[in-house]
């Protein structure tokens, strides 16, 4: 009974996006393991970017910098 948990930081994910990523993912794993649709389960997790950090910095920070560089650039 495979579980999958994907991660997402909570910028937008549209609930068209998250079908096609449970429904993509189900049939990898029917495809690749033989695991039947019926047995599979999936989570989608927003995580607040203020939450989530790469290093050393918050998703939040990161996204500051990146808005920032693209206006002084």
């Amino acid at each position: 009974m495979p579980y999958v948990n994907i991660r997402v930081t909570n910028e937008g994910v549209s609930a068209e996006q998250k079908r096609a990523l449970i429904e993509g993912t189900t049939e990898l794993l029917f495809r690749v393991l033989g695991k039947p649709p019926i047995s599979t389960f999936m989570v989608i997790d927003e995580v607040e970017t203020d939450n989530w950090g790469w290093q050393g910095k918050t998703t939040t920070q990161i996204r500051q910098e990146q808005r920032a560089a693209v206006k002084g650039g």
